[in-house]
């Protein structure tokens, strides 16, 4: 565990480290956002294209 706390240590202290930590949690915010918006409007696009597949008419 204090090779992990070190290491961890070690990178905030850094300045390529600090950002690589910055930029990794804003890629994880944005990932969550995305995950999150494709939950919520799934199911209205799904009906959408429901809707937009049973209103054209069968070409046989």
């Amino acid at each position: 565990m204090n090779g992990i706390s070190t290491l961890v240590a070690r990178i905030i202290r850094e300045d390529a480290g600090q950002d690589m930590v910055e930029y990794a949690l804003v890629l994880g915010v944005i990932a969550i956002a995305g995950i999150t918006a494709i939950i919520a409007l799934g199911p209205k696009v799904a009906d959408l294209w429901t809707d937009a597949n049973t209103g054209v008419p069968a070409v046989d």
